[in-house]
């Protein structure tokens, strides 16, 4: 006799809504590479790929010197600011790797969809090297912050008094701006006020703390605030430049509020490599200035060839590092083999990458 067989239940499906939490969260990494790639082909097919070929061809030699020469003023007054925000929270950082670190971090924001790639990486690095990744990303998002208040400051500034498309705009609504952010410090004061001391709580004071610690403080604010205008004031340069390049005959004045515009676009989270935002608004603010759209495209594209240029030497640091990388763990499988006194006899050698982590030196290459 024989038994039958047991017969197994269909699983039970997702539910519709995970599904399409699921799909969201596939899709989400993507949206703003796609959002910016639609931007670009918007501005193709509304002005023409003559434009976008105009303003590559109008690019040349000394052009790119200049980029170079305003790229490295730049990461390494970038590479300064890191270095202070990241020894106010108790970490080490010399400027000798902070600059290659900088570097390494434009050229990958640059060369990867979402222009912000390059400095998780150089925030989880560095927190690994000094053995604590905390730390290491909140100076990163201070030191990023330092740059976007200067931003703010002085594009709030430019957009009110310097002729611009928005000026006008921007001053009938600086006053409800002004009272917005009065009245959200207003609640935010009460709510501390009121509030019972707990876990969160302590962590926002001590966020806080580091924050002023890192950007407000006596030892560091001056210097903070001076290198990220001079950092502010180099990119706006760079703007001007690619407003010449491409043929534009604006005044510096005239040029700097599109620049302001131009900048906090390319902060926006919908771009290829820190492409579409930026075209689409220079392209938007010339027209709107009387400047021509097709100036405003070709100016925009100049600048972020210019910009791609200067991170170029983030390139040969990754591969410097990359076969430094490479040579160690060849060195480290060979000196495996050997016999055990060779082995203490290379230990306690002054070559640094096969140091004993209690002595204080760096065991990969990318902590030197």
């Amino acid at each position: 006799m024989t038994t039958p067989a047991l017969v197994r239940e269909p699983a039970p499906l997702a539910p519709v809504g995970a599904a399409r939490r699921l799909t969201f969260r596939a899709v989400r990494p993507h949206l703003g590479t796609a959002a910016g790639v639609a931007i670009i082909a918007v501005l193709l097919w509304r002005l023409g790929t003559g434009v976008f070929l105009d303003g590559l061809r109008r690019i040349d030699t000394p052009t790119l010197v200049i980029g170079l020469a305003i790229g490295a003023v730049t990461t390494v007054l970038s590479a300064w600011r890191w270095q202070s925000v990241a020894r106010s929270l108790g970490l080490r950082l010399p400027l000798g790797p902070a600059v290659g670190d900088y570097y390494r971090a434009l050229f990958l924001n640059a060369a990867l969809p979402g222009g912000v790639l390059g400095d998780v990486h150089r925030a989880v690095r560095h927190g690994q090297s000094e053995g604590d990744i905390g730390r290491g990303v909140r100076a990163v998002v201070l030191e990023r912050a330092a740059g976007q208040i200067a931003l703010t400051v002085f594009g709030a500034a430019a957009l009110l008094v310097l002729p611009s498309p928005v000026r006008d705009q921007a001053r009938d609504f600086a006053p409800l701006v002004a009272a917005g952010l009065v009245g959200a410090c207003a609640v935010v004061a009460a709510l501390r006020m009121n509030r019972a001391p707990g876990r969160r709580a302590g962590a926002l004071r001590a966020t806080l703390a580091e924050a002023r610690r890192a950007l407000l403080s006596r030892r560091n604010g001056p210097g903070v605030a001076l290198s990220s205008a001079a950092i502010l004031a180099g990119h706006v340069v760079m703007f001007v430049v690619a407003a010449r390049v491409a043929g534009s005959a604006a005044s510096v004045a005239a040029l700097t509020p599109i620049a302001v515009l131009a900048l906090v676009a390319m902060g926006l989270p919908l771009n290829v490599g820190g492409w579409g935002p930026r075209e689409g608004v220079t392209a938007w603010a010339f027209a709107a200035a009387g400047l021509g759209a097709d100036r405003g495209l070709a100016t925009a594209v100049v600048y972020g060839v210019l910009s791609f240029v200067a991170a170029l030497p983030g390139l040969v640091v990754l591969v410097v590092r990359w076969i430094a990388a490479l040579r160690y763990s060849r060195a480290e499988v060979s000196s495996s083999k050997t016999a055990p006194k060779e082995s203490a006899r290379l230990a306690r050698s002054s070559f640094p990458f096969s140091a004993d982590p209690r002595e204080g030196r760096p065991m990969t290459p990318d902590s030197v």
